[in-house]
């Protein structure tokens, strides 16, 4: 039977609408608050997202083989695969100037170009002034999440100021660092029982670290310079671990476990008792 214009019409308009449902099933909203409008943000947190996470991440040297803003775009990623856990939380920008170490004379990462320092005072300040803003729009608790080992006794130090500020009101913040805490224990454990020795996993760009970066931002790794025939890079590379045998399934053991002990961790935080 030849369809008639009726029937191709009909056809044409339920394929339209199936295609409209597919596309509507499959967008996620956005936890990222810059996504938002100022007016989404208001019926978000009367809806109930009330928990705001910043992200701390740092610009710094990551060897010749991962990029300068590492920190950055993986605790972004982090912090969102941890927000849609919670169901109640939405996602800060993220903080990417942290201190690094000295300019005069150059220490720590500052020795490398690229990285970028900036004084305790002034990253404490910068906590302490979102997380009021972030109170006064109506969020009950701050969660600060640091990448970077240099400044978690400055994430501690902002929250404990800023509790004791906030003492008589219903709002509180956290600073969670079982999620750094996670990178030195937890993951470093699953490497070593893989057989991965702990010169290999390393402490900064090499196995472990390197390995995480691939799970969540694989284009950040440049893996024409790992592998067997790559040269091990050295301490004066930048690179303290081995790197060449980095991969992102290795690296998914550290997403796993910092997500879930991440949620644990804000959870048992930010239970009213």
């Amino acid at each position: 039977m030849i369809p008639t214009p009726i029937s191709l019409i009909a056809c044409c308009l339920l394929g339209l609408a199936a295609s409209a449902q597919g596309q509507i099933q499959v967008q996620t909203p956005s936890v990222f608050l810059e996504d938002l409008t100022w007016t989404e943000l208001k019926r978000e947190v009367a809806a109930g997202k009330t928990t705001i996470i910043v992200p701390i991440g740092g610009t710094e040297q990551n060897g010749p083989h991962m990029a300068l803003g590492k920190h950055n775009a993986r605790v972004r990623a982090l912090s969102e695969k941890i927000a849609r856990e919670l169901g109640n939380a939405l996602v800060a920008p993220v903080i990417a100037y942290v201190p690094e170490g000295s300019v005069d004379p150059p220490s720590l990462h500052m020795r490398f170009p690229g990285t970028i320092t900036i004084p305790d005072k002034t990253f404490e300040q910068a906590l302490e002034s979102a997380a009021r803003g972030f109170k006064l729009h109506g969020f009950r608790d701050v969660v600060f999440l640091g990448d970077h080992g240099t400044y978690q006794k400055d994430e501690q130090a902002v929250a404990d100021r800023l509790n004791h500020e906030w003492v008589a009101t219903s709002a509180r913040a956290h600073a969670i660092l079982d999620y750094y805490r996670v990178t030195t224990t937890t993951y470093v454990d699953a490497l070593k029982s893989r057989g991965y020795p702990a010169d290999e996993i390393g402490t900064h760009a090499g196995l472990a670290d390197t390995s995480l970066t691939l799970a969540l931002v694989p284009g950040m790794v440049r893996t024409d310079r790992l592998g067997n025939n790559a040269a091990k890079p050295a301490a004066t590379d930048g690179v303290y671990g081995d790197p060449r045998r980095s991969s992102a399934e290795l690296g998914q053991l550290g997403v796993d476990a910092i997500v879930a002990t991440t949620v644990a961790a804000i959870r048992r935080a930010t239970a009213r008792r």
